[in-house]
């Protein structure tokens, strides 16, 4: 029997984010680090490099490229072009159909999430109590709709770029990824310094990102008995 490793991947993050949320003290620690110890707490929260470049401009870029990538992509599906390959064209439509559905779903779970962000919990100066991962929900306490990282989803769906090199020069395709998801984790990682959410909460936006672009391929290209794929003209 073949081990799908990218399965077993998936896999062990999942068990390692949930561990580090549920059992370890680094999202509190790493929060406290950033806090500070001054009169206020999370100085950079109004940072114009965090506030406004990392959380607005960052974020206004990403959309428009996402826009750049779906708007030909529908209409390609519409008024299919001739001189597209169905190479390029099924590629295409996995990285479209990644930038619409990754910050979707992650924006879905945050609705249903009773996490809060570090700048609104007691300790920080807000009004809420923290409630670790995996603990029963306290009664009267708001739910916080704070994780996963939302923010950092806006950028996370552009690994899905890596398909460009898939499955020819898996090796390229991986460093693709890899690249991107580092710089969504620092996107996440500078919201961190700002107190608008824990380091979990932005490891669950990576984790949930790759996993849903690895399912939007294997359905594209068929990877698994059973599904349909993408038609290409």
């Amino acid at each position: 029997m073949k081990v799908d490793r990218t399965l077993v991947i998936l896999a062990v993050c999942a068990i390692v984010i949930v561990l580090l949320g549920a059992v370890t003290n680094v999202d509190m620690r790493l929060a406290h680090a950033m806090a500070g110890n001054g009169p206020v707490a999370f100085p950079l929260r109004d940072a114009w490099f965090a506030d406004t470049f990392n959380h607005k401009y960052v974020k206004t870029l990403t959309i428009l490229l996402g826009a750049c990538i779906v708007l030909p992509a529908a209409f390609d599906w519409w008024r299919p072009r001739a001189a597209w390959s169905a190479r390029f064209r099924l590629r295409l439509r996995v990285v479209a159909l990644s930038a619409l559905i990754v910050p979707a779903v992650i924006s879905m779970l945050k609705r249903v999430s009773y996490s809060h962000c570090p700048w609104d919990l007691t300790v920080f100066g807000g009004g809420q109590t923290y409630v670790r991962l995996l603990e029963p929900v306290i009664s009267g306490v708001q739910y916080g709709h704070c994780m996963p990282a939302g923010h950092a989803s806006s950028e996370l769906w552009l690994v899905s770029l890596a398909v460009f090199w898939l499955p020819e020069h898996p090796r390229k395709a991986a460093l693709v990824g890899g690249t991107l998801l580092l710089i969504g984790f620092g996107i996440g990682w500078i919201q961190q310094m700002r107190g608008a959410h824990f380091l979990t909460h932005t490891l669950w936006s990576m984790w949930i990102s790759c996993a849903l672009i690895v399912a939007i391929w294997r359905v594209a290209t068929r990877k698994r008995a059973g599904l349909p794929q993408f038609q290409v003209s």
